[in-house]
């Protein structure tokens, strides 16, 4: 499958920055971005970090239209065997993501008129693959919710959560955000879950997303055995994460039940269903920056079946 593009096609273009601009007056607008599309932390300081190396090599003041693929080459080479310093295949491949990004950035936004870091070969690590449930398994935990469910006393705790969980692939944090006036019944065939953020630099973050047809059922028994005010969730994410625990333990699960496993369980299921790489990056709540990492990390998973 074809590496999806990485940058927001409403990407403003900088003001006043042409290609006669510096490369670190380019970087600083860059770093401007960065801000603006709430990239995390660690994700900055990386980049940051890669750029600043760029600057020693190439030079702060060059124009970053005079930069062309024959340089970033000789950059790549450079790091691999003229700094002098060790740079292990983990970081040359997260130096070289950096260039990707920040020269298709330019181009996209019309700074430069083609992007000279793309001819850059990019072998990217391979890491390990994380945790996700065989279909077998997902049918354990499935049969132990529903028994619990239909228990005595009942309760619908934990299919919901589950549930949820697996249809939708959303994060943690995201999870426990959830307010009741979040969840769409008005047509109870087609229920549907807002992912919504408090802050306006995570708007983009916010999505709609399908939950499955005999949800509202669960949610109405579920509001029947406990009292809830505004959220869907009233509790810690170290209670929840109990509840997903017990079910693990009792449908013998031996690696547990994670948030994060339901999470990479969930994009599986719906990569191998055929839904398209944008649809699933964008249910997943993920930037084009990181989907370029987590697409290949599910076309591996899905292979192993």
């Amino acid at each position: 499958m074809a590496s999806p593009s990485f940058h927001d096609s409403s990407a403003p273009s900088p003001a006043g920055l042409t290609g006669r601009a510096s490369l670190r007056q380019a970087i600083a607008a860059f770093q401007d971005y960065m801000r603006a599309r709430d990239f995390s932390p660690h994700t900055v300081r990386s980049f940051n970090s890669d750029l600043h190396i760029l600057e020693q090599y190439i030079g702060a003041e060059k124009a970053v239209g005079d930069i062309g693929t024959r340089d970033l080459n000789e950059f790549v080479r450079w790091l691999t065997v003229g700094r002098g310093e060790p740079c292990s295949p983990k970081s040359l491949s997260r130096r070289i993501t950096t260039l990707k990004v920040f020269f298709g950035w330019l181009a996209e936004t019309g700074v430069l008129p083609e992007d000279p870091a793309a001819p850059v070969i990019h072998r990217p690590v391979l890491t390990p693959l994380p945790r996700v449930l065989s279909d077998e398994e997902v049918e354990r935990v499935l049969e132990v919710t529903q028994a619990l469910r239909r228990g005595d006393p009942p309760d619908a705790r934990p299919h919901l959560l589950v549930s949820l969980l697996l249809h939708t692939g959303i994060k943690k944090g995201e999870c426990v955000n959830i307010a009741l006036d979040h969840i769409d019944l008005s047509d109870p065939a087609h229920p549907v879950l807002w992912i919504r953020y408090a802050s306006p630099r995570r708007k983009h973050k916010e999505r709609r997303i399908p939950l499955p047809p005999d949800w509202p059922t669960v949610l109405a028994e579920y509001r029947s055995q406990y009292e809830l005010r505004d959220r869907l969730f009233p509790w810690t994410e170290r209670n929840l994460e109990y509840v997903l625990n017990e079910v693990a333990e009792r449908a013998g699960i031996p690696d547990g039940l994670s948030f994060e496993t339901l999470r990479w369980t969930c994009a599986v299921r719906d990569y191998r269903s055929g839904m398209s790489s944008e649809a699933l990056r964008q249910k997943l709540g993920l930037t084009r920056i990181s989907w370029r990492e987590v697409e290949p990390k599910l076309a591996r998973l899905a292979e192993k079946g």
